[in-house]
């Protein structure tokens, strides 16, 4: 229900709906003022999960900088490459809102990452999934979120937004990829700092069934969807 909620429903719906109504909202001209609320959006989202110890806030405020992505890629009018890169984030957010609680469960309810973590030999397939989900976020190429966020950068190299737009999106990209090493290493790269449980062992089969069928379009859904969606974004961008 979290990974749910969180990933595709409940912090979607409002930018879902902007969406729908994106030539109302362009025929007032509101283009710049949704521009640059997603730039702000992005880098203090982004700043503040540097600096966030528990596991689960620091996917939640990944969360809202993504949404700065979408809304910044709708300021620059381009509504189909943002439901795009709506869909593509849901793919691999629930993953890691999912993969989160089971590891959480696993550990007798610790989110604190200085003492959540443990040896990714622990969690072996747990560890590899939150890995193909960070590098997806981080838009590693040939990934879903490389698709969706490698063209909107190269939307603003060609549109005129100016060149300080493209620094803060690159620097937003940047706190994306910083936030999420962390975030990996953290959890799965660092000596135990806690008590060991005698039920630390591989989540159940069912959960990773779960995953797994998201983990198929986290990687290839962004091939799949790709060059339609781009395509047909190019009709609405303004220079």
């Amino acid at each position: 229900m979290s990974a749910l909620v969180h990933s595709s429903t409940l912090v979607t719906a409002g930018v879902y709906l902007l969406i729908r109504h994106n030539f109302t909202l362009f025929s007032y001209d509101m283009r710049a003022l949704i521009l640059w609320l997603g730039l702000i959006t992005i880098v203090i989202a982004g700043g503040s999960a540097l600096f966030e110890i528990d596991m689960k806030k620091i996917i939640a405020l990944s969360t809202l900088s993504q949404l700065g992505v979408i809304f910044f890629s709708l300021g620059l009018y381009l509504p189909y490459l943002t439901f795009f890169h709506l869909i593509c984030h849901a793919y691999f957010k629930a993953i890691l809102f999912i993969s989160a609680g089971a590891l959480i469960h696993r550990v007798k309810d610790y989110q604190d990452i200085r003492k959540m973590g443990t040896q990714a030999s622990v969690f072996p397939t747990l560890s590899g999934v939150v890995l193909v989900a960070n590098l997806s976020l981080c838009g590693f190429p040939f990934m879903a979120g490389f698709y969706s966020k490698d063209a909107i950068l190269e939307s603003i190299l060609i549109s005129r937004v100016g060149l300080a737009c493209f620094i803060i999106a690159a620097l937003g990209t940047g706190l994306t990829v910083i936030y999420s090493v962390r975030l990996s290493l953290g959890v799965f790269g660092v000596k135990s700092r806690r008590e060991v449980f005698s039920q630390e062992a591989e989540i159940p089969n069912l959960i990773l069934f779960g995953i797994g069928v998201l983990l198929i379009p986290s990687i290839a859904g962004g091939w799949f969807l790709g060059g339609s969606i781009s395509v047909g974004s190019l009709v609405f961008l303004r220079g």
